[in-house]
């Protein structure tokens, strides 16, 4: 896996070996950034359920200002942190639980971007988390990483966009 884009364009992250992960496919990863180009810079970005990093680190590379990376599983937090480190990249590595994290959360975020793992059942959970602790910057945006054959109850936040990809959907949510 190599990063599509950015200042970081070609350099390859590390072997993804955990059958936990389920990391964000090469073409769907650039689709997604590809849609955000004009979005991204200086942005502050929440990676919940982060896995290898790809995606956070992808959003670093065209130019976000920072990054939290998020997610309970030791093994993807290590993996992240060595991604990061090969890099060379200075970005917060928290691991814990995405619902407790969001109980606490103070900060503000303008992308958050969300993939746990598919048929969890947390997707409307986090998004009550996030909607009643108001993370989201008024004009930010949430991009749910899902299974297309999922449905889900988005509310309070309202689909702007949704691209299917096989059998990966992204559906892109704002207030």
């Amino acid at each position: 896996m190599r990063i599509n884009s950015g200042n970081f364009k070609g350099r390859k992250l590390i072997e993804n070996k955990y059958d936990h992960i389920r990391p964000t496919t090469d073409k769907v990863r650039q689709a997604l950034f590809t849609k955000l180009q004009f979005f991204l810079p200086n942005k502050k970005v929440l990676d919940l359920f982060c896995g290898t990093g790809a995606l956070g680190i992808e959003a670093l590379s065209r130019g976000a200002s920072s990054v939290l990376f998020v997610d309970k599983d030791f093994r993807s937090v290590q993996m992240t942190k060595e991604n990061l480190k090969n890099l060379k990249i200075n970005a917060k590595v928290v691991k814990c639980d995405a619902v407790k994290y969001l109980e606490v959360c103070s900060e503000k975020y303008d992308l958050i971007l969300l993939d746990p793992p598919y048929k969890s059942g947390l997707y409307e959970k986090i998004l009550t988390k996030i909607s009643d602790k108001d993370i989201l910057n008024d004009e930010g945006i949430i991009v749910c990483e899902h299974a297309s054959n999922d449905t889900f109850n988005y509310s309070p936040f309202t689909v702007y966009d949704e691209k299917k990809y096989g059998s990966i959907t992204l559906t892109y949510l704002e207030k």
